[in-house]
């Protein structure tokens, strides 16, 4: 499973290397409640044909009219508005105060859109900056802690993952979990010293990495841009991860399992010597109580608490569906090798 922004990406490139005419659309700013976060991309075949987003699908329909109606493409990126007015917010059907900056812009480059897929492809960093005024586009280095930018004259749209995955066990669940993940552009390594789950583990894109998981946290997942999950299930390694993890700057921890087991867990982490402001860190069982029962649907409540975290949204706690989600992290944390 591929992120969004490179499915736009090759879909663009591929049409290029066809000698297709392709609009790239990327949403440079919005103000009130909009469809799609700045950032997000569409790629626009000349024959009309989607990839990506940039909003609920209105905004894309006006994109190809106008597309149709010219003669030639344009030479230097442009800038359209959407819900300035009232007639456009109702036109369009942007959420109410919504309004919505886009950047458009011909690509023409083939090599080095190859070089900006091929670092994504790869799990690399890249930044892509666009000059509006002379339509100069080029590739830079970016750090981790680097965002999208755009100021009405200059475009800088980051391209790979800014955040690391680290989980903690090779097992079924593991693998739903890192194939969702990829698609939310993380950078993903899965950590299982078990010789019987390391040789089973195929995920395209997920390598994993055989070191004792405490070794694999220090190298991998120490920033404040890191998650550790852990779901061995085995308090051996479930707990050496989270030793080292609750002691780091990872901006989320949290292990799978039932609320016995994470009372025990964490009456086993205090007698280690982790302190309680520590251990409040901790999330366990782990994931949003959406009654989830099945590895695929628990590995959708992971992510959706990491989005929450990640956003700062605070969500009430539901208990009965908390009942029947950690009422099954014990048997969904022990399924064997994908």
């Amino acid at each position: 499973m591929q992120s969004a922004d490179l499915e736009v990406l090759r879909a663009a490139l591929g049409w290029l290397e066809q000698g297709a005419g392709v609009t790239l659309v990327t949403v440079g700013r919005t103000w009130g409640s909009s469809p799609r976060p700045p950032g997000s991309l569409l790629a626009i075949h000349a024959d009309g044909r989607l990839v990506g987003s940039v909003s609920g699908g209105c905004i894309e329909d006006d994109l190809l009219c106008r597309m149709r109606e010219q003669a030639t493409p344009a030479a230097l990126p442009g800038v359209l508005s959407y819900g300035v007015t009232a007639e456009q917010t109702s036109r369009f059907g942007l959420p109410c105060g919504g309004r919505l900056e886009l950047v458009v812009e011909t690509l023409t480059q083939k090599e080095q859109l190859k070089k900006l897929v091929s670092a994504v492809h790869s799990r690399g960093l890249i930044a892509r900056r666009v000059c509006l005024e002379t339509g100069e586009v080029s590739l830079h280095p970016v750090r981790r802690d680097q965002a999208f930018a755009y100021d009405g004259r200059t475009l800088v749209k980051v391209f790979g993952p800014v955040w690391r995955l680290l989980i903690i066990g090779a097992g079924q669940l593991s693998k739903y979990l890192a194939e969702m993940a990829l698609a939310l552009d993380y950078d993903v390594t899965v950590c299982d010293p078990r010789e019987e789950y390391a040789r089973a583990w195929q995920v395209e894109g997920v390598p994993l990495d055989a070191r004792m998981p405490d070794d694999a946290v220090r190298a991998l997942a120490a920033d404040n841009r890191s998650v550790v999950v852990a779901l061995t299930h085995d308090p051996k390694l479930d707990d050496m991860a989270l030793m080292e993890a609750l002691g780091s700057q990872a901006f989320y921890v949290g292990a799978l399992g039932s609320r016995a087991n994470s009372a025990r867990r964490r009456a086993r982490l205090a007698s280690l010597g982790i302190e309680e402001q520590a251990l409040s860190r901790l999330h366990g069982p782990v994931g949003l109580p959406i009654g989830s029962r099945t590895p695929a649907e628990i590995a959708v409540a992971i992510l959706a608490e990491l989005t929450a975290v990640r956003r700062g949204v605070r969500l009430q706690a539901m208990d009965a569906n908390m009942n029947a989600t950690a009422a099954v992290q014990d048997s969904a944390g022990v399924a064997g090798p994908s």
